[in-house]
C-alpha cells in the first residue's frame, strides 16, 4: 500500500487499527470491531478520521454564477453560514460527484467533495470556470474530523465556549475556539445522527484527536473507521459515490430529487434530468429485506422470474435492526412497497421484498 496517501493521522492510529485501501488512501476500516464502533454512535458517540475528504475554495465576484452552472440545488438560496447538499452532473444526467457546499463569506464557497474523485472534481471545476473567479483546491492543508452520535454535542462542548446549540442543523460557524485550536464547526453528518464535521489547519489533526478521544471516552466515545461509517450511512439510505450515484446513475435515479431544483436558472445536465423527470424514470433505488436466509452484497443481481432486473448497489446485516437489507437500481416496474423479487447469491436465487427507505430514521 506504499503508494496510497495518508492523512495527517496516520502516525496517530496506524498501530491501533485495521488499515485498507480506499479511494486512492490508506485508511482505517476499523478500530476495536465495526459493529461495536457502529453501536457506539447509535447510543453515544464516535470519532471519525474524514481528512481524505476534498475540500476546494471558490471565490470572487463570480462565484455564484459558476456554482449555480456546475450544481443541481439552489446556491443562491444558501445563505452565509449555511450549507448545502447539491451534486455536479454530466449533460447526459450522470452524477460527477455529490457534495456540501458551505458559503463562507457573500463571495466565498467551500465545496466539500470525495476522496476518490479530487483530481477529476477540480479539473471538472476549472474546465467550466468563466468570469471573474478564483478556484482553490485545499484538501492538503485542511484535516476533517466528524464526531457522530446523541452524546456529540456534550463532548464537544466540553471543548469550548461556543455554545453548540445555536449550531443548528446544516447551519455552521467558522474559528470556533475548540481545545485551543481555531475550527469551522458545521452541524450535518454521514450516520443518520446529530453530530458535527470539524475543518481545521492539518498540522492540528494529531492534537485535536488525542484530546478529543480522551475527553470523548468519559462517555464511551470510539474511534470509528469507514467499516462503521458504511454501515451506519447505509442504514440511514445517504449515498456513496460509485455505488448509489456514479457518472452512470442520475441523482433522480437515486431519489435525490429534493437536491435537484430542475427550475433553477440553467446548470449542466439539466436538459437530460428534465427529460428523465418529463418522460419518466426507467429505474429508480429502492430498499429490499431479504425474506430467504442470504445477505444481499454489492454487484449481486435482482430478478422477476427470468428477468434480470437490477443489481444491488449495497447491502449487509444491519446492526442496528439485526435484519439482512440492501440498496438495489432496479427497473421502474419493480419499485412497489411489498413488491417480492430475487436476489441471486452464489448461484442461488432467494426471496426478497421491497420496503420503505430509510431503513433507519432517529426518533430526536
Amino acid at each position: 500500500m506504499s503508494n496510497l496517501k495518508r492523512t495527517p493521522l496516520y502516525e496517530t492510529y496506524k498501530d491501533s487499527c485495521k488499515l485498507v485501501p480506499f479511494g486512492g488512501w490508506e485508511m482505517p476500516v476499523q478500530f476495536i470491531g465495526i459493529k461495536q464502533e457502529h453501536e457506539a454512535v447509535r447510543t453515544r458517540a464516535g470519532l471519525f478520521d474524514v481528512s481524505h475528504m476534498g475540500e476546494v475554495e471558490i471565490s470572487g465576484p463570480d462565484a455564484l454564477a459558476l456554482i449555480q452552472k456546475l450544481t443541481t440545488n439552489d446556491a443562491e438560496k444558501l445563505q452565509v453560514g449555511k450549507a448545502q447538499y447539491t451534486l455536479m452532473c454530466y449533460p447526459d444526467g450522470g452524477t460527477v460527484d455529490d457534495l456540501l457546499l458551505y458559503r463562507t463569506s457573500e463571495e466565498t464557497y467551500l465545496l466539500v467533495i470525495n476522496a476518490s474523485n479530487i483530481e477529476k472534481d477540480v479539473a471538472w471545476i476549472k474546465e467550466w470556470q468563466t468570469g471573474d473567479v478564483t478556484v482553490q483546491n485545499r484538501s492538503d492543508s485542511i484535516a476533517q474530523l466528524a464526531i457522530q452520535g446523541p452524546l456529540a454535542e456534550k463532548i464537544l462542548q466540553k471543548m469550548t465556549a461556543q455554545d453548540l446549540a445555536e449550531i443548528k442543523f446544516f447551519s455552521f460557524k467558522e474559528n470556533v475556539d475548540i481545545a485551543g485550536i481555531p475550527v469551522l464547526v458545521s452541524r450535518s453528518g454521514y450516520t443518520g445522527e446529530d453530530g458535527f464535521e470539524l475543518y481545521f489547519d492539518a498540522e492540528d489533526a494529531p492534537f485535536l484527536w488525542k484530546k478529543i478521544i480522551e475527553v470523548g471516552g468519559v462517555e464511551g466515545l470510539l474511534p470509528c473507521g469507514l467499516g462503521a461509517r458504511d454501515t451506519l450511512r447505509f442504514e440511514a439510505r445517504l449515498p456513496l459515490y460509485g455505488q448509489e450515484l456514479s457518472a452512470s446513475i442520475s441523482p433522480l435515479e437515486a431519489k435525490l430529487g429534493f437536491a435537484v431544483k430542475l427550475d433553477k436558472g440553467e446548470f449542466i445536465g439539466q436538459a437530460a434530468l428534465l427529460k428523465q423527470k418529463e418522460t419518466g424514470l426507467t429505474r429508480q433505488l429502492i430498499g429490499l429485506e431479504m425474506l430467504d436466509r442470504g445477505i444481499p452484497r454489492n454487484g449481486y443481481t435482482v430478478w422477476s422470474g427470468n428477468k434480470q432486473i437490477g443489481t444491488i448497489t449495497t447491502g449487509t446485516q444491519s446492526p442496528t435492526l439485526k435484519q439482512n437489507i440492501g440498496l438495489a437500481l432496479v427497473n421502474i416496474a419493480y419499485t412497489q412497497i411489498d413488491q417480492e423479487v430475487e436476489v441471486e447469491i452464489r448461484g442461488k436465487r432467494l426471496k426478497a421484498i421491497v420496503i420503505p427507505t430509510p431503513f433507519y430514521k432517529r426518533t430526536k
